[in-house]
């Protein structure tokens, strides 16, 4: 019978194509990783790996048992799933991806109140940019994952995810408190701004709010932080817009100004559909709804 764990080495090339990808995804040594697949290629009785340069890809037979191998591991995660409900118990551990401001306005209560709830459960917590992160928990880096989808711009859609809405905050611009002037966005256009680098959704939010307003806008200071950002505004340096959750533990000393439209960021989990059922994850799903109502 073939080893699940080197099956699963094989799904992790076929996911990040290096074996030293696959020796960091794994915690292992790449010549830990050769010895494990070069054992299933025995265990199989077919080749599974081509050289290809400098690289490796994987033969046809090696495709179907990366196929078989994502059944085996969603049947796997149901039985845990069926089995953690059999006891009605949340324990384990649970890997969340979140990305900034909801970690910083979510996540305090949340953590709180699975602590007080569910004193067996693990929560390990990491930051991450929602696209990257929903990639991970279909990869299963993560188990759960806080994620973002801004006006005209949605996220990666992945099938095997159960998307679940969580809330939604209005984007405003905001404004260093003595720049009275500015009273929309327009009034912005010959003014330092700060927005996150090219690439992120908000990037591309920003900018094309600029753009619909009349002018391109003169991005003086790139940072994914929104603390950082929120600290130039203070300062007088720039102006940016910031989605409300960055107010909901401090407001900032800026000036908001509401945009045309209301336009509203949409927060939503989501998790492998093998595992939605687990007691852990709907411990998780539930605390962070209740953090945001």
């Amino acid at each position: 019978m073939l080893d699940v764990r080197r099956l699963v080495v094989l799904r992790e090339l076929a996911l990040r194509g290096t074996l030293a990808e696959v020796a960091t995804a794994l915690h292992l040594s790449p010549s830990a990783v050769s010895q494990q697949l070069a054992q299933l290629e025995r265990d199989a009785g077919v080749p599974l790996l081509q050289k290809s340069g400098r690289r490796v890809r994987l033969t046809p037979q090696a495709e179907i048992l990366v196929e078989h191998t994502q059944a085996v591991l969603e049947r796997l995660e149901l039985a845990e799933s069926e089995l953690g409900r059999s006891v009605g118990e949340a324990t384990g551990t649970v890997r969340i991806a979140v990305f900034q401001s909801a970690a910083l306005a979510l996540m305090p209560q949340t953590l709180a109140t699975l602590a007080q709830r569910h004193p067996r459960l693990r929560v390990e917590v990491t930051q991450h940019e929602p696209e990257d992160a929903l990639r991970g928990t279909w990869a299963r880096e993560f188990d759960l994952v806080v994620a973002e989808e801004y006006p005209g711009h949605a996220a990666p859609w992945h099938p095997e995810l159960d998307r679940v809405p969580l809330t939604t905050d209005a984007i405003r611009l905001a404004v260093p408190p003595t720049w009275e002037r500015i009273t929309r966005i327009r009034d912005a256009a010959d003014v330092p701004w700060v927005m996150e680098p090219h690439g992120a959704a908000s990037r591309h939010f920003a900018e094309q709010a600029c753009r619909t307003a009349g002018f391109e806008p003169d991005v003086r200071f790139e940072t994914a932080d929104l603390q950082a950002q929120l600290a130039l505004i203070e300062s007088g340096n720039a102006v940016a817009l910031i989605p409300d959750l960055m107010r909901a533990r401090r407001e900032p000393e800026v000036r908001i100004v509401d945009l045309a439209g209301s336009p509203r960021r949409t927060v939503f989990t989501a998790a492998r559909r093998s595992t939605v059922r687990r007691p852990a994850i709907v411990a998780c799903r539930e605390a962070l709804a209740a953090a945001a109502g």
